[in-house]
């Protein structure tokens, strides 16, 4: 068995890796409570989705390769697939916005909860060891099923106390407080499958393995971090934006203001035009038409 290094560059990535999954969780719980506060299903759904790509893509992807960025075989090349490393991404989002869909709309209830943290568990799973898929070394990987198995009680334990923050937890401190437990979580599982395998070596050439370059990963990994925390910022700050300018139902709150002013001038005048004086009140004296009287000489009678 070769010998296998998790920290190449010291505590630099696993802190990196919880600095990720922190930031992640957070803004994800505070998209979550936001969803809650949605007044329709489309907005409330919509923030599920940033939450999605929040946890999923951040708190969770991004904290996997930040921490495989410390793994190394000195005995070997490392390589990562891309194809791989995409599918991995799309296991992370996917299976959490799913779960976050669950346990977002309709009543709340422990089951679906433990129901969805079990699926988005394994979708978990499903991103770790996907992602593990897409590393190539020269040799053959081999994995310690007592501590896979762990790692997935641990995935499965993690989503489920993640999904019940998302529909409980209000207020900056408890969702820093929640945020910081789940990133506990997430490295927890990470490190454990990490812990579960070992590379056996095989007399191939480095020039075999195929794929990109642990250093070189820092490229997509950017620019996907880029792209979502871009897109989650702009669909974030339109569905703030539409929230602020509209009433709840569908017209802006713009237009109504636009106008409200004058209908309720009118309403009122009209309403305090056929008040009647309350009883006992003295009505107000009314203009007197001008007659002319009755003998006709054009003067005014009294």
């Amino acid at each position: 068995m070769a010998h296998v290094h998790h920290f190449t560059y010291g505590a630099f990535n696993p802190i990196a890796a919880f600095l990720l999954a922190f930031l992640g969780s957070f803004f994800g719980l505070l998209g979550t409570r936001r969803a809650r506060d949605a007044r329709t299903r489309s907005r409330r759904n919509r923030w599920l989705a940033i939450a999605a790509f929040a946890i999923g893509g951040g708190a969770i992807w991004l904290m996997h390769f930040a921490a495989m960025l410390g793994f190394d075989v000195p005995d070997s090349p490392v390589r990562y697939s891309i194809p791989m490393t995409v599918v991995s991404f799309a296991f992370a989002v996917v299976t959490v916005g799913i779960g976050l869909l669950v346990v977002g709309n309709g009543r709340r209830s422990l089951p679906k909860v433990v129901a969805s943290g079990l699926l988005t568990g394994i979708g978990v799973l499903a991103m770790h060891y996907s992602g593990m898929e897409g590393l190539h070394v020269a040799g053959v990987v081999h994995y310690n099923v007592m501590l896979v198995v762990a790692s997935g009680i641990i995935a499965v334990v993690a989503s489920t106390i993640a999904l019940w923050f998302t529909v409980s937890v209000r207020g900056y401190g408890p969702t820093a407080a929640a945020a910081g437990i789940m990133a506990v979580a997430v490295c927890g599982m990470h490190y454990t499958g990490m812990a579960a395998m070992s590379v056996q070596l095989r007399p191939i050439t480095p020039g075999d393995v195929k794929g990109l370059a642990p250093l070189a990963m820092i490229i997509p990994i950017t620019l996907i971090t880029a792209a979502c925390v871009v897109g989650v910022a702009l669909a974030a700050l339109q569905a703030m934006t539409e929230e602020e300018f509209t009433d709840g139902a569908t017209l802006p709150r713009g237009g109504v203001h636009a106008e409200s002013v004058n209908i309720w001038s009118l309403k009122q005048a009209s309403m305090n035009a056929n008040r009647r004086p309350p009883s006992g009140a003295r009505p107000s004296p009314r203009p007197v038409p001008l007659r002319p009287t009755s003998g006709g000489n054009g003067t005014v009678g009294s």
